[in-house]
């Protein structure tokens, strides 16, 4: 059978699609390209945002590192440069001293204690009559720290008769905390009183309460940042069309006051926020708290900011932060939101406005009920009246801090913390401060320009050495030159102890009868014009006895006794005292023609006073660092320079300057019982005057003049005993021991004849050295008699006292 072949038919292509026109699309190859180009561009957009994720991650990540390290590198060392801080010597109460309850009372006001019938908290008073009780505040001294407890002290006749707990157990002697005078600034001059979060959290309660309350409530909940409160002051911030909130957390104001500037930029802000989180990792809240309480900016007191709380109690209230009333916290919590904007002093209604608000506050959060607040409301600001100045005693702070500058370096005084603790007595000090008013009755009476004079004071404890108070000037508080230490003036006749000194230790030759020519004097000067010297008076009395002399002051017999005796033992004599070591010593110096500070004054006249034992003036007991660890101890350093004897004999001529010499005026205001011994000075043309005293316990210098070196017509009684007068009147003047030493006896003499007389007989009863007497002896007819039948121990011609001061000797 035939078969039948078939055909292939070819492969036929799928019917080609339409498009939406019905027409056939066109060649797709190019929208192929184009997909795959879109695919391209997105992955590589992408890929661009990972890498640029990465990288600002990486950056992130390098920035926070940084800010990281300087978290942990201010938290792991010294968080602030801390200034050193100056206390006044402490009130020390004892039975049997010389203390009136009205002084008791002012010393606990400059304190700021606060006069309270009941006295449950510390820094609190009560005075009924004669007692006074008190509730001590708790200090740490150099040597130990003194709790807080109450006191009774009473009086009788102005001593103090008993010191008690309150329980009745005699306490012998108590001392107060001492007062601050000064501060030793860093060069960022910021300060701060240093508080422990743990001890507020005891002492303070409140404070931290309000604090929390006002400025970040969830504080103990939140890691530093709160996201919606950031997210809630930038909606703010953007609808206002500027920066008005930053919705800050306390860990984050303790980040930007730590380590930030203030201007508000987003940058700022967000390095804040980072900042903030790593404090949260690294650092329990109550190490935050206690940065930010000891931080937080609160106040200026000129150059010197002021922060943290504890400084800002003191500042503005005078006490610590435990002694707080709540309407006080109030206030300071409130200057939180704007120190300056809220200042008290200068904004008074704004600031009460604002510690109103906070009190609402506290109330409404359980912190004070209602009626309290109404309460707290009523009451006035109660803060401080401004000083004005970063240290009230200036001149004082400028001793310390150079005297400290002999063995601290500047900036470990300034950064360390350290606790100066002075001689500085605040009662003292108020006085000689208060004495530059005598200036203005001195200008008036003698028709002066108004403030045309100036002055500069010291007063030293007798035999310690210890400066007590120093003025600069005749504004005390004023911070510029300081004339006690650098004004170098003519000392006039304040030379002329030293120059009778000098004779009286040679008691074969001389004695304070010893007559001394009064005449007119001609010294030669090699190179220059012979010298002529005279009396303030222009007079010559002719020969006239040594201690007449140094009591009114006669000049040419001073100089012709300083010729006799020798320059150079002069000059010898002036630098073993504690004066400057003056070669060559020339003629004039004998009237005082050197110059010297009222400061280097006093280190000779202290030691006059202290019998011939020099010590050098300090103005420091005692430093410790910031750990309360004791550095440096200033003990008492003691000298022998000079004959006590002799000095016995000049102190008693110079008794007579005051008793009946140029410095008489003086007893119309300390008692003549007191024995002031002291000297009169007055330079040429009357540039300068001195007045330079001493009681039994004190040792003070005024010196009077004028800045520009004129003339001022004023002698040292008339110029400069005013104001030493008015420096010691209000202060307790102790009598000064004339008790001879043993090798001086007490002869009635006549002076006219240099002999000695019966006690029974007209004349004067003199010092002299054992020994040393006059040896002619005159009945009371002026008739000699046998010098063998003297009795040197207090016979018919000596004096009778003396053998009971030998008894006792």
């Amino acid at each position: 059978m035939a078969q039948t072949k078939k055909t292939a038919r070819p492969a036929q292509k799928p019917p080609a699609r339409k498009g939406s026109n019905g027409k056939k699309p066109a060649n797709n190859s190019a929208s192929k390209g184009v997909r795959v180009g879109r695919f391209s561009l997105r992955g590589l957009f992408w890929r661009i945002v990972i890498i640029a994720v990465l990288v600002l991650t990486a950056l992130m990540s390098i920035w926070a590192y940084f800010l990281n390290q300087r978290v942990v590198d201010r938290f792991s060392g010294t968080l602030w440069k801390l200034p050193a801080t100056v206390y006044a010597a402490p009130q020390e109460i004892y039975v049997g001293q010389h203390l009136s309850p009205g002084e008791l009372v002012d010393e606990l006001t400059s304190l700021h204690y606060r006069d309270r019938d009941t006295l449950t908290e510390t820094g609190t008073y009560d005075r009924v009559g004669n007692e006074i009780r008190l509730h001590r505040r708790a200090f740490d001294f150099p040597d130990g720290n003194e709790t807080d407890r109450q006191i009774r002290v009473q009086f009788i006749d102005n001593r103090v008769k008993a010191v008690n707990d309150d329980k009745g157990n005699s306490l012998g002697i108590i001392r107060l905390e001492p007062m601050t005078i000064g501060q030793l600034y860093p060069d960022i001059n910021e300060d701060r009183v240093l508080l422990n979060v743990e001890q507020v959290q005891k002492d303070a309660p409140l404070l931290i309460k309000t604090l929390i309350t006002v400025e970040d409530r969830d504080f103990y909940y939140h890691h530093g940042v709160v996201p919606s409160a950031v997210l809630r002051a930038l909606l703010v911030n953007i609808v206002s069309g500027h920066k008005v909130q930053g919705g800050s957390t306390i860990t984050q104001q303790l980040a930007k006051n730590l380590f930030l500037t203030p201007k508000r930029t987003y940058k700022r802000k967000l390095e804040e926020m980072i900042m903030a989180l790593e404090m949260e990792w690294h650092y329990s809240k109550d190490k935050i708290l206690e940065g930010y309480l000891n931080e937080v900016y609160l106040g200026q007191d000129g150059s010197r900011a002021i922060h943290g709380f504890g400084l800002a109690a003191r500042y503005y209230f005078g006490r610590p932060v435990d002694e707080l009333r709540p309407e006080e916290i109030a206030l300071l919590v409130g200057m939180v939101k704007g120190a300056s904007y809220y200042n008290p002093r200068r904004n008074p209604e704004r600031a009460k406005d604002r510690r109103d608000t906070v009190i609402d506050l506290m109330a409404n959060n359980g912190l004070i009920s209602e009626t309290e607040a109404g309460e707290l409301k009523q009451k006035p600001l109660g803060v401080l009246k401004e000083k004005g100045t970063t240290s009230p005693h200036p001149a004082f702070l400028d001793l310390v801090q150079r005297q400290l500058s002999q063995q601290y370096n500047p900036e470990d005084l300034k950064t360390k913390g350290l606790r100066i603790f002075t001689t500085m007595q605040p009662r003292v000090q108020a006085a000689l401060e208060h004495s530059v008013t005598a200036l203005n009755a001195i200008e008036k009476a003698r028709h002066y320009k108004p403030d045309s004079l100036e002055t500069a004071g010291i007063i030293t404890s007798i035999g310690t050495g210890e400066v007590e108070a120093l003025i600069g000037g005749r504004n005390p508080t004023y911070e510029g030159y300081n004339r006690a230490l650098d004004a170098q003036r003519q000392i006039g006749s304040l030379i002329k102890p030293t120059i009778y000194l000098t004779a009286l230790s040679d008691p074969a030759k001389y004695s304070l009868i010893t007559p001394l020519d009064d005449s007119p004097l001609t010294v030669d000067q090699p190179g220059s014009k012979p010298w002529k010297p005279e009396n303030y008076d222009r007079k010559f009395l002719g020969p006239t006895p040594l201690y007449t002399d140094l009591a009114e002051s006669r000049n040419v017999p001073s100089i012709r006794l300083g010729l006799s005796v020798g320059l150079d033992n002069v000059s010898a004599m002036l630098h073993r005292l504690g004066g400057p070591d003056i070669k060559p010593f020339y003629p004039s110096m004998l009237l005082g023609s050197m110059t010297m500070s009222p400061f280097n004054v006093a280190q000779i006249f202290q030691t006059l006073s202290s019998d011939g034992f020099y010590s050098p003036l300090r103005a420091i007991r005692s430093v410790v660092d910031a750990e309360g660890k004791p550095l440096t101890r200033y003990p008492l350093t003691v000298t022998k320079v000079a004959d006590p004897d002799a000095l016995y004999l000049l102190q008693y001529a110079m008794q007579g300057v005051v008793n009946n010499g140029t410095a008489r005026a003086l007893n119309r205001t300390i008692p003549p019982s007191v024995g002031v011994a002291g000297k009169t000075g007055t330079t040429n043309d009357s540039r300068d005057a001195w007045f330079a005293g001493f009681t039994g316990n004190r040792v003070g210098v005024i010196w009077v003049g004028r800045d520009d070196d004129k003339p001022t017509s004023l002698t040292g009684a008339s110029g400069a005993l005013p104001l030493w007068a008015a420096a010691f009147k209000p202060l307790y003047n102790k009598p000064r021991d004339m008790t001879p030493p043993k090798g001086i006896d007490f002869v009635n003499v006549d002076v006219a004849q240099q002999a000695r007389v019966p006690s029974q007989c007209p004349g004067i009863l003199m010092p002299f050295m054992s020994g040393f007497e006059p040896k002619t002896i005159l009945d009371c007819n002026g008739n000699s008699t046998d010098s063998g039948n003297t009795d040197r121990g207090g016979g018919t011609n000596g004096n009778p006292l003396n053998p009971i001061l030998n008894f006792f000797r």
